[in-house]
């Protein structure tokens, strides 16, 4: 049993953005929902918990009433092996109300930031040359989607 688990509460769309982040995912399933009482007011009949992993990671969420709401102050950050995977998850969580932010950090339509980092940028970033680990933290600046080719492009010709 995993011992720390992220719990996100959401208004009222909980059960919604439980199915779209399991479709996204590979190694992603749901592994319990539970629904409020008939009688709870504004939320009777909406799922009130469930409990899911994405790509082997455990998240609970939660219907909370309208006086949930996100912070920029909390995100969840997703290491993608390619640009491939970058584009798809990147797409997918802004489509329908998401919104692009800076640097490979997104809102998607629940409200939850993201972040959809491929493994190349550390390796950019963290290059022995500070003036090529530079020339990529630059670019990767100008970025909202981060592009691999173009870090890649920044850091060869430093």
């Amino acid at each position: 049993m995993q011992k720390i688990t992220t719990f996100i509460t959401y208004e009222d769309r909980a059960e919604e953005a439980v199915n779209f982040y399991v479709s996204l995912f590979e190694n992603a399933r749901i592994l319990g929902m539970g629904h409020y009482p008939d009688e709870v007011p504004g939320l009777g009949g909406k799922m009130m918990s469930a409990t899911f992993e994405l790509a082997g990671q455990q998240f609970m969420a939660m219907n909370g009433g309208p006086h949930f709401t996100f912070s920029d102050g909390f995100s969840l950050f997703v290491t993608c092996q390619g640009q491939d995977e970058v584009d798809h998850l990147w797409h997918a969580l802004c489509a329908d109300g998401g919104a692009p932010g800076q640097c490979g950090w997104l809102k998607d339509k629940f409200g939850v930031s993201w972040q959809i980092i491929p493994t190349a940028l550390g390796e950019l970033l963290g290059a022995a040359d500070a003036q090529k680990a530079q020339a990529a933290m630059q670019a990767m600046l100008q970025m909202t989607k981060i592009d691999i080719t173009a870090l890649q492009r920044a850091h060869d010709e430093a």
